[in-house]
């Protein structure tokens, strides 16, 4: 079953040497893989390295994701494999496209090639010295929901969304969400296998506090922390530690009770102990009016609700009054400066 699962190229002959329709599909699939030539390493993903490669034949760019597999002595899980697998059927113009899955089962090594993008949203907004326009802030936020919208009616959410995995054409004005559905795969380590620190500042607090049930408003609550920094150029809640990154939220948005989030003391990790803190305007930590108007304000209030199924879903979002007066159109078409 390991050689064969739908949509997925494995790169190796059997070692049970099955029929000769497995080997010759492997040898089918391991020269697709050798046809692109691995470049300079792009950095330190989340699951494990990612390069530059390019097709020896077509020229076409892709990111390469070198996948370091928890269980090197079993090979992959068949369920890992599908579920990969199944996240080629993801096409939308905001989201990463996951071209092709490589597995290589002699040595547990699993390749993902991805379309390529030069900058991810943290390089771009330093490339702008933190100064995005209104007009930029707006676009992006506008296709991050749209492509979010599209993954999470289809069932997917992406549980580790930070400005590292939005990637941004500039030349075309178009914004993609990388990773999706990785972390349900792959489940995210606590640190890279690098062991970089995986970061917690786009994290829930419902993740934070040790829920188990836990769903598409996690994505919501991300992107209403990316918002901010696109505005301000600071992290909103940038902790060091998971009680660090708790008490950060608690000082803006106030320490959550019973009125304030229903069941929140249900949660593993809720101690009636937290120092209590009243909840603060966000205006007065999301300032530039003039790059964030007061509707962009309050779509970020209500994605930063506590209680996670009252933050607005992304399909609802995209109707927000902030949005009205964006070219539904041409958004995600006009180039950006660089």
């Amino acid at each position: 079953e390991m050689t064969s699962v739908t949509g997925v190229q494995t790169c190796a002959l059997p070692i049970c040497g099955e029929a000769e329709m497995a080997a010759g599909a492997q040898a089918d699939a391991s020269a697709a893989f050798k046809q692109w030539k691995r470049g300079q390493k792009l950095g330190e993903g989340t699951f494990g390295e990612v390069y530059i490669a390019t097709h020896e034949i077509t020229g076409e760019k892709a990111a390469l994701k070198k996948i370091k597999l928890e269980c090197e002595d079993e090979g992959v899980p068949g369920t890992t494999l599908r579920e990969v697998s199944l996240l080629k059927e993801l096409h939308h113009p905001n989201v990463v496209q996951l071209k092709d899955v490589f597995y290589m089962p002699n040595d547990s090594k699993l390749y993902l090639c991805f379309e390529y993008c030069d900058y991810d949203l943290k390089k771009y907004m330093k490339s702008c010295q933190y100064k995005l326009s209104a007009n930029c802030i707006k676009s992006f936020t506008y296709q991050m929901l749209n492509g979010l919208s599209w993954c999470h009616s289809h069932r997917i959410f992406h549980r580790d969304l930070k400005p590292q995995n939005v990637l941004v054409d500039p030349k075309r004005g178009t914004l993609k969400l990388a990773d999706f559905g990785l972390a349900r795969a792959f489940t995210v380590p606590l640190r890279t296998y690098t062991h970089e620190v995986v970061t917690l500042w786009y994290r829930a607090p419902e993740i934070l506090l040790g829920g188990k049930q836990y769903s598409v408003p996690v994505d919501i609550w991300s992107v209403g922390t990316i918002i901010p920094e696109m505005v301000t150029g600071q992290p909103l809640f940038p902790g060091d530690s998971e009680i660090d990154e708790l008490f950060k939220i608690f000082r803006l948005l106030g320490t959550p009770n019973e009125n304030l989030w229903q069941g929140v003391q249900q949660l593993p990790d809720f101690k009636a102990e937290f120092p209590k803190w009243k909840p603060r305007n966000l205006r007065e930590i999301v300032q530039h009016p003039e790059r964030l108007n007061d509707q962009g304000l309050d779509l970020i209030a209500q994605m930063l609700k506590y209680t996670p199924n009252e933050r607005i879903v992304a399909k609802d979002a995209l109707e927000h009054p902030y949005f009205a007066n964006l070219d539904k159109a041409t958004v995600g078409t006009i180039p950006l400066p660089i």
